[in-house]
């Protein structure tokens, strides 16, 4: 295998959370390298979208223009299929208040183009057999095209999904629900497109992809309970279809079907020693709401700077322990969402729970017209409220949160927070006026800004400590100069190598 011999972080996976992940450390210039068992990347769209936070990560980075410019913006996303007011994504405080409808292979694809210009090397058709760790480091036995090879690494990432083997080797249990429902979904070229309003009315999910293929979700009382290891033929698409819409909606020239279930499992670590998981690895439940794929995205963004952070040596003691503790509770907050949203979907297609569960759906779609009830699910679904908590009693509010994008006027101009996060550095953002220029030290810039725009979430703050994910690390409303000079200094020795406190 031709693999550098100086390799840092072994990514196993090249799916969205692992080609994230590597470019994240490729920025921070680690030596990484991908590998993925498939001989070529996924053809088969797979997950749809992209959500809001999602869209804000890839924003920080400049790189949210060219997956808007492949995609489809829509304004909202189903809660659940029975439930059938979808959410509002437009009301929520972003610069990205919808989702982008974007096949998972062509969000993997821009992914690795982007890999691919970081330099990082990515060797599809290897598989990882085997792997061990030791106080200095992982050791990967891996098959692929020229025969069998060991690879060493200081760190493993595994982002190999629901069968993870590397969450295996580690020996990090997977806890979690059994399969007991399942459904199938089909991309399909040929479809009479009269007949989707008809189909959703009854609970299919249907959505118009790119080049020119339509996507059916379908959950078929009679056939919810067939597992999901059992294949799906077309014919059997068909009569689902006429049985729960009474129509088959002209459906032809399958592209892709599957079937898939609702087994809901959660890692009970997302590191072990020089092992770390993201994405399904780490988690995997019923693909209700589109937050899979999103939150294994999230799950790299977070761990990539975390280890860049320990492999350069100015990651404080215990920076990379933050990201289970962070990420672990995220991911339980999400499988939790997911299996209510599921129960939603399967008790109307159990005859003893049908009616009344028909109207349980009903009320949904009631409060989901109440505007705080929308905002606050559509927050939870889409991830932009994920507030990571912090140990200080008296932080401020913004504290843990997702920075606002505001305006800023700094002396390159106009420009926003997340122009200033492309290099994956923090950000020391003084917002009191006082001062100006703008510098890099080590993992730092520092930007001082002479105006900028109105946020009820800044209340009041002076100065702000972003982290390279976009969430606020420190902040602080003191007003004296020298005061707030030594609460910096505090920070950034808490969250990265001591150093000046800037210009």
């Amino acid at each position: 295998m031709d693999a550098p011999p100086d390799t840092e972080v072994l990514v196993v996976g090249a799916g969205p959370a692992g080609l994230l992940l590597a470019c994240e450390l490729a920025l921070a210039g680690v030596r990484t390298l991908v590998v993925d068992k498939r001989a070529r990347a996924h053809r088969e769209s797979r997950a749809l979208n992209l959500h809001p936070r999602s869209l804000e990560l890839l924003d920080m980075r400049g790189q949210a223009g060219r997956f808007l410019a492949a995609g489809r913006t829509v304004p909202g996303w189903s809660f659940a299929a029975p439930v059938r007011r979808p959410l509002d994504f437009t009301v929520l405080d972003t610069r990205h208040p919808y989702a982008l409808m974007l096949a998972q292979s062509r969000t993997e694809e821009l992914l690795a183009r982007r890999a691919a210009e970081l330099g990082v090397p990515v060797r599809r058709g290897h598989e990882v057999l085997s792997l061990r760790q030791d106080a200095d480091g992982v050791e990967a036995d891996v098959d692929g095209p020229g025969g069998r090879t060991t690879l060493r690494a200081a760190y493993a990432a595994g982002c190999d999904g629901g069968r993870s083997v590397v969450r295996q080797a580690a020996g990090i249990g997977f806890p979690g629900t059994e399969e007991s429902m399942t459904a199938v979904v089909g991309d399909f070229a040929v479809a009479d497109h009269t007949d989707n309003d008809r189909a959703r009315r009854h609970g299919v999910l249907v959505a118009r992809l790119e080049a020119g293929l339509t996507r059916y979700v379908v959950m078929d009382p009679r056939r919810i309970r067939v597992p999901s290891t059992e294949p799906v033929t077309p014919e059997e698409f068909r009569d689902s279809l006429r049985r729960v819409c009474g129509t088959d909606c002209g459906i032809g020239r399958p592209r892709w079907l599957s079937r898939f279930g609702n087994s809901t499992r959660l890692a009970e670590n997302y590191r072990r020693g020089r092992i770390l998981l993201a994405g399904d690895a780490a988690h995997i439940h019923f693909p209700v709401g589109a937050q899979g794929m999103n939150t294994g995205l999230q799950d790299a963004m977070n761990l990539g700077w975390k280890l860049a952070a320990t492999l350069r040596g100015w990651a404080p003691p215990g920076l990379l322990d933050t990201y289970h503790r962070e990420r672990h509770a995220v991911g339980h907050a999400v499988t939790t969402l997911t299996r209510a949203q599921t129960l939603l979907v399967e008790l109307p297609l159990t005859p003893e729970y049908g009616d009344s569960a028909t109207l349980l759906c009903e009320l949904f779609d009631d409060l989901l017209g109440i505007g705080a009830a929308n905002r606050h699910i559509a927050g939870r679904l889409s991830a932009l409220d994920t507030v990571y908590p912090s140990d200080e009693p008296d932080a401020h509010p913004l504290t843990g949160a997702r920075m606002p994008d505001i305006g800023l006027t700094a002396d390159q101009g106009a420009a926003r927070v997340n122009d200033f996060l492309h290099d994956g550095r923090f950000l020391l953002l003084h917002l009191s006026g006082e001062g100006h220029g703008r510098r890099t030290t080590g993992p730092v810039t520092f930007v001082h800004a002479r105006r900028h725009q109105d946020h009820p979430g800044l209340d009041g703050a002076t100065d702000i400590l972003i982290r390279p994910d976009g969430h606020v690390a420190w902040a602080t409303r003191t007003t004296d100069p020298g005061a707030r000079a030594v609460e910096r200094d505090r920070a950034l020795a808490v969250w990265t190598s001591p150093g000046p406190s800037g210009p």
